[in-house]
């Protein structure tokens, strides 16, 4: 029997896309991913295999129809700004 084998990659402070609550703390339009990739020039070809295209619309990254991973995005729990504050 083969092994079988998982990889989690999370990008810990990589946001993309707005969550639910960014205008009572002053960030709309935060998309982190989504503004570094805004006007090309960073090509992400293994992460848009994996299926990186398929969580949010992103400029240069296509939304595979068959993506070689299981995708989604997370959204902090806990109300608050920052990182620390989402995690709890």
């Amino acid at each position: 029997m083969s092994e079988r084998r998982a990889a989690i990659i999370v990008l810990d402070g990589l946001g993309i896309g707005p969550a639910p609550d960014t205008a009572a703390y002053g960030d709309e339009g935060s998309n982190t991913l989504g503004n570094v990739l805004r006007g090309g020039g960073l090509a992400l070809p293994n992460l848009e295999a994996l299926g990186l295209g398929r969580c949010a619309p992103l400029d240069g990254v296509a939304a595979v129809a068959t993506p070689g991973g299981a995708t989604g995005v997370l959204e902090p729990a806990s109300a608050g700004k920052d990182s620390t504050t989402g995690h709890w």
